[in-house]
């Protein structure tokens, strides 16, 4: 049994020999004293010495530079360390060992045979993780969203309020409500909201609820299952929720959402998990909800067309954007991020908006708010070849109305050699500004008949 014991101990402190001679970098012990006790046959062969001859001396006669002794009294250990060795600056680690509190010896390694080799696994990380920022901005690019904070324009009291609080929604998962007239930038809220998130690199999945027949709403939102019902694809359907795992679903236009189909969203929101049509397994993915209307869901919860418990479950945080007519003070420095935006991606050249055109954007009710003013600005860009845009570019209602006569013959070719005669003189008297002789010489035609025609459509003779 003694000889049983002997070899299996022999065995076992030969395979740690192996082990410690495989070891692909110089691994060295000594003792409290700095004697060597151990050290391997790669570190001998780096050193041009017997690793075995080695036994037993002071290590300070073996390795040059060395502080492995220090360490043993010290007790301190030392990582990544540069040490001179055989001409080359090597990166050692000097490791204390230690019994019950007492230390009983000093591991050192040379982890890699020259320090240049650090800098090349260095260059190699920092490549790495280049690749992987670009690889999440391309993931972000491709999963997320178009819009940011950045995204959001405007100077007045309220918005920079709205942008405070969509920050603070950001930074939790609790649900979302964003309110406001058409046009006014609900998605854009939503977006930043999600971009502003921990959720950012994951699915953002918008659902219009009214664009969707009543019918097909449940199996979008929930998914189902094959041969669920006619029609049906063989392999299924995930649903927008289960599309949304770690992301956030943004339910356009909840106001339109059905009745019946109210309290199964209620009982998702509530309980996290659903299942498919025609399923049984039961399904709960990680999603964040924002919900947006330009709807008064309180009117509607008066006419029972809107359940109150699923309001008060999504009116955790309410976001309500007021109208441009509310906050005019926004309207400019959101034409200007439209126009430098158009002009940047239809590749023209930068254009500005002239003094007079500026009143009259300012002064619009804008009841398309910025959708409305999107437009108009396009028109604007494309309808004049000049680098300004001028009054007389702006839609024909809008610079016009309510600040000009009406031409007393309403038939269409009158009228709209009227409304043709108007924009070039306004667009004349800007680009001249309003020097009516210029202005005449530039229309080609007499000041007193530049006069005449002012008068007869209530064109003002000087700037408004």
């Amino acid at each position: 049994m003694a000889d049983d014991g002997y070899e299996m101990l022999k065995k076992e402190l030969e395979i740690y020999r192996l082990i410690f001679n495989s070891i692909n970098h110089g691994a060295t012990v000594i003792d409290p004293d700095g004697r060597i006790t151990h050290m391997n046959e790669p570190y001998g062969r780096f050193l041009g010495v017997d690793a075995k001859a080695q036994i037993g001396k002071h290590c300070s006669e073996v390795f040059e530079n060395t502080r492995m002794h220090i360490v043993a009294q010290t007790g301190k250990e030392e990582i990544n360390q540069s040490q001179h060795i055989n001409g080359q600056d090597m990166v050692v680690q000097r490791i204390p060992m230690k019994k019950d509190g007492r230390l009983i010896g000093v591991y050192g390694q040379v982890i890699f045979k020259d320090v240049s080799e650090v800098g090349a696994l260095a260059k190699q990380l920092s490549l790495l993780e280049s690749k992987v920022k670009a690889y999440e901005k391309e993931l972000f690019n491709l999963r997320s969203t178009r819009y940011t904070f950045d995204s959001i324009i405007g100077e007045s009291r309220e918005i920079r309020y709205l942008k405070e609080q969509a920050w603070q929604a950001a930074l939790n998962d609790s649900t979302v409500l964003v309110t406001g007239e058409s046009g006014t930038g609900k998605e854009l809220f939503a977006q930043s909201i999600h971009h502003g998130s921990r959720r950012r690199l994951h699915p953002f999945i918008r659902i219009n609820c009214a664009a969707i027949p009543k019918d097909l709403l449940e199996s979008e939102l929930f998914g189902y299952e094959a041969g669920a019902f006619t029609g049906a694809k063989a392999k299924g359907k995930a649903g927008k929720f289960e599309l949304a795992d770690q992301g956030t679903i943004f339910l356009d236009e909840i106001g339109d959402l059905p009745l019946d189909m109210q309290p199964k969203l209620l009982r998702v929101l509530e309980e996290k998990e659903f299942e498919k049509i025609g399923g049984t397994r039961i399904i709960r993915p990680d999603f964040r909800v924002i919900c947006a209307t330009n709807q008064d869901l309180e009117a509607l919860m008066e006419q029972g067309r809107f359940r109150k418990d699923l309001f008060y479950r999504l009116n955790v945080i309410p976001i309500e954007i007021p109208p441009l007519r509310e906050r005019r003070e926004d309207i400019l420095p959101i034409a200007r991020h439209l126009m430098e935006k158009m002009t940047r991606e239809a590749n023209l050249r930068e254009k500005r908006i002239e003094k007079e055109a500026e009143k009259e954007l300012t002064h619009h009710d804008w009841p398309g708010n910025v959708r409305e003013l999107s437009n108009v600005l396009e028109r604007a860009m494309y309808a004049s070849d000049s680098p300004m845009i001028y009054k007389g570019d702006l839609p024909f209602s809008m610079a016009f109305s309510g600040r000009r006569k009406k031409p007393k013959d309403r038939s269409n070719l009158k009228s709209a050699k009227n409304q043709a005669q108007i924009k070039a003189i306004y667009q004349a008297l800007a680009r001249t500004g309003y020097n009516k002789a210029k202005a005449a010489r530039l229309l080609g035609i007499h000041r007193t008949l530049l006069y005449r025609k002012m008068k007869e459509f209530g064109i003002s003779l000087t700037p408004e």
